[in-house]
């Protein structure tokens, strides 16, 4: 059967309404479902046991569940997320003492082929739907009051898959999450992450949905960019930057580029003055990520000095750089890292 996440409120109102019912019972479900991430049809207890058994004989919830959960000496949770077809995918929560957030998956596996990255040698086997999405950021909310007496305050679209190649889904999925009548989540703690598709980020800029931008960049030689993440030689950093620009024009939030350094790879002098001249085109800062092996032996972190060079150029130059320690890595949880290693 169907399942009744995929009616908008307009179409709920129009079931009901082709039932006999009064139109509000759709607000009444529809709160159910996205405001209270309820599971169960015959528990929306506002409803008539009649009526609740005629939805039922019509539709379905299909929620995800989780099939394996890893802890991290760190306090990082990782979920093997079991979707109703029974495919896999990973979602993350990463404690700090301040906030807790969640890294979520938007795609089966990854339609992009980042050199670099664990998820990118998975089959894309499919998109995620807008419920499943929702479900993952409720999940590891509850996990978060549960292990840490506090409730989710960030999410990062930085999991398994690119975003902006489920497009639909994950915005419909974030207006799910932050509207009142959804999980209520303010759009300012949510960040989508890309690799770089110029009209999508247009797309999201004219969306105006006032969630933050990061940027998966690596590196701003254009050569050299595109042999660690080969799909990028279809968007030269020309155009990626004309989008970036469009979407400061048109939000005024400062984009992240997120940037690992690897030893022999991009950690050079001209490196660091190629990243430099990208960021002076947009306002921006630099998260710098600690790398995290998947196993292959030709990405590998960068030494200390390279890092240092890379912070204290950045800085010279006045611009803000951040580097973001790794959590995770001991359960495959880290930024790069997931892989469904759990399904094995």
């Amino acid at each position: 059967m169907k399942d009744i996440r995929t009616l908008s409120l307009d179409q709920l109102k129009d079931y009901f309404v082709s039932l006999g019912e009064k139109p509000f019972r759709a607000k009444q479900v529809y709160d159910w479902l996205w405001s209270k991430n309820l599971h169960s049809i015959d528990e929306m207890t506002n409803l008539s046991k009649s009526l609740r058994e005629r939805i039922s004989e019509e539709y379905t919830i299909n929620p995800v569940s989780v099939d394996l959960l890893q802890k991290s000496t760190d306090g990082t949770i990782k979920n093997g997320v079991k979707l109703h077809d029974g495919l896999l995918v990973e979602s993350v929560l990463i404690p700090t003492e301040t906030r807790t957030t969640a890294c979520v998956s938007s795609q089966v596996g990854c339609s992009l082929n980042c050199e670099f990255c664990a998820t990118a040698r998975l089959k894309r086997m499919r998109n995620l739907e807008v419920a499943e999405i929702v479900d993952q950021v409720a999940l590891i909310d509850s996990q978060s009051k549960m292990y840490f007496n506090r409730p989710l305050s960030n999410i990062v679209f930085m999991g398994m898959g690119e975003p902006m190649m489920n497009y639909k889904n994950v915005v419909e999925a974030i207006r799910k999450i932050t509207q009142p009548e959804g999980l209520g989540m303010s759009p300012r703690r949510i960040t989508v992450s890309t690799s770089g598709i110029p009209k999508m980020i247009k797309m999201l800029a004219d969306d105006d949905l006032r969630v933050k931008l990061a940027l998966s960049l690596h590196s701003a030689i254009e050569s050299k960019r595109n042999e660690i993440m080969p799909f990028s030689d279809k968007f030269p950093l020309t155009e990626i930057m004309e989008a970036l620009q469009y979407w400061y024009q048109k939000t005024g939030s400062v984009i992240t580029f997120e940037y690992c350094v690897w030893k022999g790879i991009n950690d050079g002098d001209e490196d660091i003055k190629a990243l430099i001249k990208y960021c002076k085109q947009v306002p921006s800062k630099v998260n710098l990520i600690q790398y995290n092996p998947i196993g292959d032996g030709k990405y590998d972190q960068c030494n200390k000095q390279a890092e240092e060079d890379y912070i204290r150029q950045l800085e010279n130059a006045g611009i803000v750089c951040v580097v973001r320690k790794s959590r995770g890595g001991d359960i495959d949880a880290a930024c790069g890292q997931l892989a469904n290693k759990t399904a094995d």
